[in-house]
């Protein structure tokens, strides 16, 4: 029972949390003298408080947690986090709800005999607690990537972040500074799909709470600088076989150490890739990074084209070892659960259809593109997406007409917030026309 546990532990409070529609984390704070009737019942949200397809007359949801992914947090040992799925009062699954949504596509996974794992390269900015620059004065280099001074002056930050997460298990294994100045991305082991997105989640909680701590603000907001590289969050992909012995996509006489069955999954991935953006890239501000200009350290470091090649980082996918690949699309505001629901619910039409992914592409994509009609180009803007997600009946079928209803509804009705905006550039431009 979670009470003894909270007992055994020092625990006093339990953040039974959910992520919503947009990625928010939605959390109540639950006294661990109410958590056992809590972890049962589960603890009841109004849905529409959150970026859910919902109104104020309908009934509550319910948040049940999962105790086996129960994080203590180590900067707060007193209260602990737990990923939850929600429920309609009836105590059938929510099935817009994103977490629900990966599961469901992992079992059509686990129903054709795979096991799919993994892993995220998150990276995000530490700016001043303002928010409206850097907080590092200092990081003015034009190509500051690995720069290991501005690393170390970040250190107390980076250390502990990195503390936690070698606490946990994660077997996180390095930290560097990345290519935009004041930005850093930290990495850890790959695991089994779920659990990485419970990661991902938490991951993204604690970088803001030990940057708060420290008096910086930390953002994974796609593109917050124009001449800066923006937040990817670059994801890893195998598949494995029901019983967690063999990589399925691991054939060290394929090209690239690459199976035929991981060929079919990536060829999925790049047939769906314009609907995948909607997920993959899900902000208004997303399409200021992938079709954006050259920074100033010389590249965006994030593809322009629905391209595959070896271990090249300018197209959609970067096959960098055998037996898995890298999908470069994903930004920083890529739903933890419904990126990799996504992604593997394309690569499973892949391998149903047994697709084919064309030649692999060696050219460099920025210096060098493919000529025109040679490879499908990115949406270029977020309405472009939703309308391509809007009529994949891959992504739609798989991720659930329910979800799919949901999130176009109110990812439409962003894109409408957005373009009603009056932006400093129009002033700027039109105000003497």
């Amino acid at each position: 029972m979670l009470s003894q546990i909270a007992r055994d532990q020092g625990i006093r409070y339990f953040l039974i949390s959910f992520t919503d529609l947009f990625g928010v984390q939605r959390s109540k704070l639950v006294p661990a003298e109410s958590i056992d009737q809590m972890a049962s019942d589960g603890a009841g949200f109004a849905g529409f408080a959150a970026w859910l397809d919902m109104t104020p007359a309908d009934p509550d949801i319910l948040a049940i947690p999962d105790p086996e992914q129960l994080i203590q947090l180590p900067w707060q040992p007193d209260v602990a986090w737990m990923p939850a799925d929600l429920h309609t009062i009836t105590g059938e699954p929510l099935e817009q709800a994103p977490r629900v949504v990966l599961k469901r596509v992992l079992k059509q996974a686990e129903d054709l005999g795979y096991r799919v794992k993994t892993g995220v390269e998150c990276e995000y900015f530490l700016l001043s607690a303002d928010g409206e620059d850097i907080s590092d004065k200092l990081d003015r280099q034009s190509k500051p990537c690995y720069d290991q001074q501005a690393l170390m002056r970040r250190y107390e930050v980076i250390r502990e972040i990195c503390d936690v997460m070698l606490s946990l298990g994660w077997g996180a294994y390095q930290n560097d500074h990345e290519d935009g100045n004041g930005q850093f991305e930290m990495n850890w082991k790959y695991a089994d799909a779920l659990v990485t997105a419970d990661r991902h989640a938490f991951f993204k909680y604690m970088v803001k709470a030990i940057a708060e701590k420290h008096g910086l603000r930390a953002t994974f907001m796609p593109k917050p600088f124009a001449h800066l590289t923006g937040n990817g969050c670059h994801t890893h992909l195998s598949v494995w076989d029901s019983s967690d012995k063999e990589n399925l996509f691991y054939d060290p006489q394929g090209e690239l150490g690459l199976s035929s069955l991981g060929y079919q999954f990536i060829a999925g991935v790049l047939n769906s890739a314009e609907a995948l953006c909607a997920i993959t890239n899900p902000t208004v501000n997303s399409y200021k990074r992938i079709n954006a200009p050259a920074t100033l350290s010389g590249a965006t470091w994030s593809p322009n084209t629905v391209s595959y090649s070896g271990n090249n980082r300018t197209h959609t996918i970067r096959i960098p070892d055998a037996g898995r690949f890298e999908c470069r699309l994903p930004d920083g505001a890529a739903n933890p659960y419904l990126l990799p629901a996504a992604l593997i619910a394309a690569g499973l039409d892949g391998i149903v259809h047994k697709l084919d992914p064309g030649i692999r592409r060696d050219n460099n994509s920025y210096t060098d593109p493919l000529p025109a009609g040679e490879a499908k180009t990115l949406p270029a803007n977020l309405l472009d997406a939703l309308r391509c997600l809007e009529k994949s009946e891959v992504i739609g079928k798989s991720l659930g007409k329910s979800f799919t209803s949901a999130y176009l509804k109110l990812k439409y009705q962003e894109w409408q917030q957005a373009n009603a905006a009056i932006t400093p550039w129009e002033l700027d431009n039109t105000l003497d026309c």
